[in-house]
């Protein structure tokens, strides 16, 4: 009946009425028949709806109960089975009315004949006659058939699905009596029509299968022959659009199109001690680090289109373009992952042949573990983990089927820190590098399986387990971050590792797991993908349902993951630019103080606003110029460290003595010293005083100045143009130092100066101390 319902029958227009004579269905649950303790509960409950069983009404006279009572007790004793209350009991009562029925009859014929009659006569001694027996008052028809009383079950509630008797028919007076508070229950409210709106089958003529004309069946026809020249024809369609996307080269990028970045430029300055060092760490897709003009770069690049793309150059002298290679261009641009790193194109001009792919500006998974300016938190690492499931999930269920070179260098990180795999696909572009470093070669051979280790001729493309077995070394490096293949005890060289992995002896050689750093599920999972069978590793839908059981508890949502990662990187780097904030203000300081000693103070702060320096004319300055009397004589009688050391001492005690006066020290030359006062900032007539008073106190540190490599040697110096040990002043400054009324001064003279001719000047001898303005 329920499997009825199912069939799309719109229930709500019937009413199923299920015979159940004997109730053998209400035997297993009389409160809900529907009910099997199976998820097809609900189900059977909703078809029940429309159901209403007919069972016969059992008897409730006090001569039945005691039937029954004395009918289990004989069954236990006699038989040893005992007997349930059910309307199965009924077929007893019945059985026993009846047969005293016939007994009633035999009796009453034998009485009249006094002989055994004939069976007919009996039968018909019990039609239409009334019995009372113990299931009460049995009556039977002229035709010999019993009125007896039926009941009507229905689900009297929807909700709980319980059924109940709601009416009942009686025999005697052929009617249908209600049990008081009862009502059957129907779907729409009504009871259902007698007759279905399209009538019966054998009634109405529109409700019998029409016969197939011929038109129709042409028509059946047309429409296979149609849907046989569609199928072909997008077939032929198919197949000729493969045949131009091989044909078209989609993929083909040409040298002259792509713009080195100058990155690339750096790249292709960098030592080559530095790209062995690339090389020994096994990275195809390029962890190289420079900071040359504070760039870092992680793979060689180029501008392609105006976008920027990683650069990987293939070993190969030329790439021949066979169907082969064809078929596999065109997969790579067929897969699109998001834990897959687009191919862009690939570029097959000799000797400029290289694959361009999308760069990942974070790195690779490698140059993460080993980067300081990142924490690597658990979270952060299932996050990761998970990633390369997908990619690698993806990669094996599509025309790629395997990797065959996954390692940490080949997961490169995208600016949102999503992890995608690079370096897939392109058999026929791979080649062994013939490289003399025996240990650059193992190196790359880490993540390799055993069982590829050992064959002769392995598969460019790999195997999935083997894949398996690369990813189970990743998880080692993630989980420890202590490099590749990290062990204990002796170190093996790579090439040690390499053989022993590939002997395949117990006990065999894999990585360490330590249980103080990372879980004992994780660790269980390592193990099983780097088995030595390969029939126990699990392929990456396992892997995946694994992990998401073993990490529950680091955030599953990827919006929440992303936050948080983004989170950590930005914690970090405010760090790393706080860092570089006080190496920025300490080295822009000593900028300044360099800038401030070669220029003046005034200039040097024009030239930090950005503003043009205006060249100015001032009409009255003192200028001062000294040199060491000697000094030639000096330097080639000491060492080159002598005469530094000489000057150093000289002129770190002058420019503390000129720090007390009003003037700007020019230039230093060997041992010219040239100070100038009235400029940059003017200082109406004070220049001169400021110079002379500078000039007696430079020439009274003189007189005890030592010079280390000669102590007992008098030090002079000539100031302006003078005999040793005097100051020389020309008549205009004289003139302006007669103003303050303080300074001693002796005529000495008309003097050919250079350039002016003869000019009169005067020895500056000292300064009166109680005028001391």
């Amino acid at each position: 009946m329920v499997e009825f319902l199912r069939l799309g029958l719109p229930q709500e227009e019937y009413a199923f009425f299920f015979i159940d004579l004997f109730g053998y269905s209400l035997q297993r649950n009389p409160a809900k028949p529907w009910a099997r303790g199976d998820a097809d509960d609900n189900a059977a409950k909703e078809a029940f709806k429309s159901v209403k069983i007919l069972t016969y009404r059992e008897p409730q006279n006090p001569e039945y109960k005691d039937f029954v009572s004395k009918l289990k007790t004989d069954a236990m004793d006699m038989f040893n089975f005992s007997l349930e209350d059910s309307l199965v009991n009924l077929i007893s009562g019945s059985f026993h009315d009846g047969v005293m029925l016939y007994s009633h009859a035999l009796n009453e014929t034998l009485d009249r004949s006094g002989v055994r009659p004939p069976g007919d006569v009996i039968n018909k001694r019990m039609w239409n006659r009334t019995y009372h027996g113990v299931t009460g008052l049995v009556q039977l028809d002229k035709y010999g058939d019993r009125e007896i009383d039926f009941a009507l079950w229905d689900m009297t509630d929807t909700d709980t699905g319980v059924y109940q008797i709601v009416s009942v028919y009686n025999g005697s007076q052929k009617r249908m009596i209600p049990e008081p508070g009862m009502k059957v229950y129907w779907l729409k409210g009504s009871p259902p029509p007698d007759i279905p709106l399209c009538g019966f089958k054998n009634d109405n003529p529109a409700c019998l299968a029409k016969t197939v004309t011929m038109h129709q069946m042409i028509s059946i026809v047309v429409c296979f022959i149609f849907i046989i020249i569609v199928t072909v024809t997008v077939f032929i369609y198919r197949k000729l659009k493969l045949e131009n996307e091989l044909t078209a080269q989609l993929w083909r990028v040409h040298w002259e199109d792509i713009q080195m970045s100058n990155m690339e430029k750096v790249l292709r300055r960098a030592c080559s001690k530095l790209t062995m060092s690339l090389v020994r760490r096994g990275s195809n897709y390029g962890s190289l680090l420079t900071m040359e003009g504070n760039f870092q770069i992680y793979a060689k690049t180029g501008y392609y289109k105006g976008n920027i793309t990683a650069i990987k150059y293939v070993n190969k002298k030329r790439i021949e373009l066979t169907r082969k290679v064809l078929f596999e261009l065109k997969h790579m641009r067929d897969v699109q992952n998001e834990h897959l790193t687009r191919f862009i194109g690939a570029c097959i001009d000799p000797p400029n042949i290289c694959i361009l792919t999308e760069y990942c500006p974070r790195g690779s998974l490698q140059d993460l573990m080993e980067s300081e300016g990142i924490t690597l938190d658990w979270m952060f690492r299932y996050s990761l983990i998970n990633d390369i499931v997908k990619g690698m999930a993806f990669l094996h269920n599509s025309v790629i089927v395997s990797h065959g070179n996954l390692k940490s260098s080949n997961c490169v990180v995208d600016s949102r820190f999503v992890l995608k795999i690079t370096d897939y696909g392109l058999e026929s572009f791979h080649k062994e590098s013939n490289l003399d470093d025996v240990h650059a070669y193992y190196a790359r051979k880490l993540w390799t399986a055993p069982e590829l280790l050992r064959a002769d001729n392995p598969p460019a493309g790999g195997t999935q387990k083997g894949d398996v077995y690369s990813f189970g070394i990743i998880l080692q490096e993630l989980a420890l971050l202590k490099g590749i293949f990290y062990l204990e005890g002796p170190c093996l060289s790579p090439k040690e590792i390499i053989e022993r992995v590939a002997e395949g002896r117990w006990p065999y050689l894999r990585p360490l797991l330590c249980p103080q750093s990372h879980s004992e599920e994780l660790g269980q999972l390592m193990q099983r993908c780097w088995s030595e069978d390969v029939n126990e590793r699990p392929d990456f839908n396992q892997i995946k349902v694994l992990l998401r059981k073993n990490n529950r508890g680091y955030g599953s949502n990827i919006l929440d993951n992303l936050l948080s990662r983004m989170e950590q990187y930005a914690n970090n780097l405010e760090e790393l630019v706080e860092e570089r904030t006080q190496a920025y203000h300490e080295e822009k300081r000593k900028a300044e103080a360099l800038l401030y000693q070669i220029l003046p103070h005034s200039v040097a702060e024009q030239l930090k606003r950005g503003e043009m320096v205006q060249a100015e004319a001032f009409d009255s300055v003192t200028i001062y110029f000294s040199d060491i009397v000697g000094f030639t004589a000096l330097s080639a009688e000491s060492t080159p460290m002598q005469v530094v050391t000489l000057l150093n001492d000289l002129y770190t005690c002058f420019d503390a003595i000129i720090d007390n006066f009003d003037v700007y020290k020019v230039e230093t030359i060997g041992d010219a010293y040239m100070v100038v006062s009235g400029l940059p900032v003017r200082n109406g007539k004070l220049h001169a005083r400021e110079i002379a008073r500078m000039s007696l106190a430079l020439l009274e540190a003189v007189h005890s100045f030592r010079i280390r490599h000669r102590p007992n040697q008098q030090l002079r110096l000539r100031i302006g143009i003078h005999s040793a040990l005097k100051i020389h002043v020309s008549e205009a400054t004289r003139a302006v130092l007669q103003e303050f009324n303080c300074f001693q001064l002796e005529l000495r003279g008309d003097v050919e100066m250079k350039g002016k001719g003869r000019m009169r000047t005067y020895w500056l001898l000292g300064e009166i101390s109680s005028n001391n303005a």
